[in-house]
This record gives C-alpha cells, structure tokens and sequence, in this order.
C-alpha cells in the first residue's frame, strides 16, 4: 500500500475532495487557502481531481503547481492506468455510470503522459496526527478505493473499517457529501466536495478545517463560491451533455443511484455542518 505519512502537524490544516476538473472552483479553493494563511503543506485533497467537468488537465495542473498532499481518488488509479471507465463503483446500466461515459471520455482524451504518471504515483492512504490524535485520509475507505460511505451508514460497519485503520479518526472521500459521524472506536469525517454541489439545492460546495485548540482539535466545515458560469461555459464549450453542468448551478444531482434511502430523503434540504470538536486521545 502506497501510503504517505506526514507525521505530527503543529497546525490547522484544510481538507478538500473532489475537484472533478472544475477548474473556477479549483482555483476559488487556492484563493480561500491562501486567504486564511495555509501553506500547501497544511492543504490535503483526497482525491478525484479529475471528473465530470470541462478541465482536466488545467485542474491537475493547477493541484500540482499549488503542491498539497493528494489522496489517489479511483479517478487518478483509473486514469493513470489508462483505464476504460471511472472504476467509480456505479452499478452497471445505473444513470451514473452511463453518464460517466462521456466525462471520462472527455477526461481520458485531455491528459497528457506527465498527469497520469503524477496519478499513478499518487498515495492510497495519508497519515498525520493533530493535537493528539492520528488521522487516516482515504478515498473510499481503508479497504476499498470507491466504497462509499455515507452520513448514514451503520455506525457498526464505520467502527469495524475504523478498526482495521490504526487511526482514531479517518477522514474518507468518494461520497460528495460532508459529515461527521462520532462512533465508538473514534469518528468518520468527510469534508465534502468542491467541484459538484452537494444535491442540498446550494450551487457552492464545501470543504473542512481542522485546527488545533486546548486538548483536541476543532473540526468545521465551510461554504465555498466560486464562478459557477465559467465552468458551466466550459462544460457547454467542450460539448460534456447537459446534466452534470445544469447540476453546478442547481445544486441538485442529477441521479441518486448511490444514495442510501436517508441521502436521497434530503435532497435539495439545506445541511446542517456544525463544528465537531475531537478531544485528544488517550489510546
């Protein structure tokens, strides 16, 4: 297993998902990080940076030239070894996977040889620890590369993939949605996305500080805007079909295939991302 390990961080560090090759957002996300005194090496991506928009290779080489630690989403795993689909995990003849026919396509045919190597390259797994406890950031989850995990899967299951994790808190991707699940074994987290909106009705997307404070750490989670009609324009310019650009301003998916039954309940709701504070463990 490819893995990274960046050992004991002294401060607040900012974690992003998916880009998905919305380069206004990619770039609105450099600004904010950069407005709020981070570091690249206080920046953490886990994963996807390539997708359903218009830019592929600006955005990958946006991520690069910024320099933050990147998770390998399977997006990079797939495209840096010339795949022939996502390996998203969608259910076959399901609504996303044939829309993610033509962005992959669109993706595929954009990278140069440089952007897949840097993919192939990328970790699975990036360790730290904060204030006392150690953090896993993974895609999917410590198993599987685009196993989703949601708000709503069984604490049970959270606490048994935690388990296998040598971590007190994981920090996961994939899904496209943020959300902090306390559980006995230690906490889930997800920062969310920042090229597609979370299907809350919202156009901006989110993304996740953590910050030390006394004996624990702080979590929060944040709104971000950026020039949805730029990329919206990009989308239309590279001739990508409609839904996933008509999604950027609606704020709404255009399929719930992967959602569990209480995701899909909370379409177009706005959510609710209050700060978690993770006290300093004593494992």
């Amino acid at each position: 297993m490819n893995e990274l390990n960046l050992g004991e961080m002294q401060e607040s560090l900012l974690v992003f998902g998916g880009p998905y090759s919305n380069l206004q957002a990619t770039q609105a996300m450099r600004t904010e990080a950069e407005r709020l005194g981070l570091t690249a090496e206080q920046v953490i991506c886990s994963g996807d940076v390539v997708a359903y928009c218009a830019d592929a290779q600006a955005t990958v080489d946006l991520i690069r030239n910024w320099g933050v630690n990147v998770v390998q989403g399977n997006c990079e795993e797939s495209l840096g070894a010339n795949a022939e689909d996502c390996g998203c995990g969608f259910e076959e003849g399901s609504t996303c996977s044939v829309l993610s026919v033509a962005w992959y396509r669109h993706a595929n045919a954009a990278l140069d040889d440089t952007a897949r190597q840097w993919m192939h390259a990328l970790p699975a797994h990036i360790r730290f620890s904060l204030n006392g406890s150690r953090f896993l950031c993974v895609h999917g989850s410590p198993l599987s590369i685009n196993e989703f995990v949601f708000a709503s899967t069984l604490e049970d299951y959270k606490n048994q993939l935690l388990a296998e994790c040598d971590a007190d808190v994981v920090i996961g991707g994939h899904c496209g949605m943020p959300f902090a699940s306390a559980l006995q074994a230690g906490w889930w987290l997800n920062a969310g996305v920042i090229g597609m909106p979370a299907n809350d009705g919202k156009a901006s997307t989110w993304y996740m500080l953590l910050e030390p404070q006394n004996e624990g750490v702080k979590v929060s989670w944040h709104r971000l805007e950026y020039n949805v009609v730029g990329a919206q324009q990009a989308m239309l310019e590279a001739g990508l079909p409609p839904d996933y650009r008509e999604a950027l301003a609606t704020g709404l998916w255009p399929s719930m295939d992967v959602l569990p039954e209480a995701e899909r309940a909370g379409r177009g709701r706005k959510l609710s991302c209050e700060s978690v504070y993770i006290p300093t463990q004593t494992s």
